[in-house]
């Protein structure tokens, strides 16, 4: 949907009620102030002749507003929109949130990764949005580091980089030119922010938000050596660091320790898939609530499919997972993690070079890691954003050991497709037989079949 798609008399009336559940779909600028905001903003509703919608903070950024410092924008969930259709815009979204565009080759090299052009990626992005990649990705770049300026202690400096720009002087006067004012200006009017070591943020969520179902998921599958995980708090290390996330009453609360700051946009952006902070439960519930699965669905209201921080990570855990106890595969892996280089999740090329004998894997388990490790080395399988869901399915399905069950849930996880079917899953078919639901209603939980998974997993 581009900006001139939405509809304005629906959009004006989300704006007066203040609804949340239009929050992180559009924004709203006004034309006498020049600020644009959230739907939930708490100043007075602007006349409906001073005001414009956008889809994206960068498109009325592109127009000429500044970003509202009462409802801060920088704090909105993101659109699930894109992760529903899963097409090019939306995979380009989620490279540029995970840091893609703030690499080496900047637009040019996500473009690269999405096999297609620069000037296609900049057409496409254009028709959707309004504005080009380039300016999604300043826009990214400067409402995070206003985020950081906001809420953490951390240096000018350090802001600047942490953000993604090149130097000093690039993130002072971007920020001067969209802003009006400069990053030490807008820290000396943010109050009192946290001084510890620990940098801390807030990644806010749509309510309502299943706390226990997710942190509960995690914790039975945390891995020794690696993660941390009670009901209540999830830890983990991360390259260069650890990272401790834990629920708080409105926003879950960020605490990273990394030696790179570099790499902060793209821990965000993999703290919000792995919680699933931006899923639509209203959406969801419209289409699950209405089939054989309401009384779970109404037992357990903002349920949410926990994502992954790494798709490697997932893709080896869902093979070692085969065929075998929750508990054991924790076992198994904690064990691949301790013989592997490095205090962390080993990545495809470490893993080719890690000796997985002895460790309890089969002959036949440990060649399926090694053909699914070489392949995402060299780039064939992409499960961090980069690929089509279907086409990164059918590579996994061309893995020797890999078939139906582990690629769906690999899709249902690392891919965030909603509509992922764990195929063939034993403990789905027993739920499904006990509460009485045919096969066939399968296909009425479209486009939520994930969603209906973990609602039966979760209810067993």
């Amino acid at each position: 949907m581009s900006p001139l798609e939405l509809d304005f008399d629906s959009c004006y009336r989300a704006v007066s009620a203040r609804d949340a559940r239009f929050d992180g779909r559009f924004y709203t600028a006004v034309t006498t102030t020049r600020i644009y905001c959230r739907p939930i903003c708490p100043a007075r509703t602007p006349a409906s002749r001073n005001v414009r919608f956008y889809r994206h903070a960068a498109s009325a950024e592109a127009a000429g507003f500044r970003p509202c410092k009462r409802c801060r924008p920088e704090l909105s969930p993101g659109d699930p929109g894109w992760d529903v259709r899963g097409d090019l815009v939306g995979r380009a979204l989620r490279l540029i949130d995970d840091g893609a565009a703030d690499e080496h080759g900047g637009v040019t090299g996500l473009a690269k990764r999405l096999h297609i052009t620069e000037r296609h990626l900049h057409r496409l992005f254009v028709a959707e949005l309004g504005v080009g990649p380039l300016a999604v990705a300043r826009t990214k770049r400067l409402l995070l580091a206003k985020q950081l300026l906001t809420e953490t202690g951390l240096p000018v400096t350090e802001v600047a980089f942490a953000a993604g720009f090149g130097s000093v002087r690039q993130f002072n006067a971007t920020m001067r030119e969209t802003y009006g004012f400069t990053p030490s200006e807008l820290r000396a009017t943010a109050g009192p922010r946290a001084s510890d070591a620990a940098l801390r943020l807030r990644l806010h969520r749509r309510e309502p938000y299943d706390v226990e179902g997710v942190f509960a998921f995690l914790a039975a599958r945390a891995i020794p050596g690696l993660e941390v995980a009670t009901p209540t708090s999830y830890a983990r290390t991360v390259p260069g660091g650890t990272i401790t996330l834990t629920p708080r009453q409105d926003h879950i609360a960020l605490d990273v320790v990394v030696d790179d700051t570099r790499h902060l946009a793209r821990v965000v952006a993999r703290c919000r898939r792995l919680l699933d902070l931006d899923a639509d439960p209203g959406a969801i519930t419209e289409i699950l609530g209405t089939t054989s699965l309401a009384p779970l669905v109404e037992a357990r209201p903002g349920l949410r499919v926990p994502g992954t921080f790494d798709g490697f990570e997932l893709a080896v855990r869902a093979v070692v997972g085969q065929q075998i106890s929750v508990a054991g595969a924790r076992t198994l892996l904690g064990r691949i993690v301790a013989r592997a280089p490095g205090e962390r999740f080993p990545t495809p090329a470490e893993l080719l070079d890690t000796d997985l004998t002895g460790l309890g894997l089969t002959n036949r388990r440990v060649a399926t890691l090694k053909h699914l490790a070489a392949r995402m080395a060299d780039g064939q399988i992409d499960l961090d954003g980069g690929q089509e869901p279907a086409e990164a399915v059918a590579a996994l399905l061309a893995v020797p050991g890999i078939g139906p069950w582990t690629a769906s849930y690999i899709a249902l996880r690392a891919l965030r497709d909603p509509d992922a079917w764990p195929v063939g899953d034993l403990v789905l078919k027993k739920r499904m037989a006990c509460l009485g639901i045919p096969d066939d209603h399968i296909e009425r939980w479209r486009p939520w079949r994930a969603y209906a998974a973990l609602h039966l997993w979760s209810s067993s």
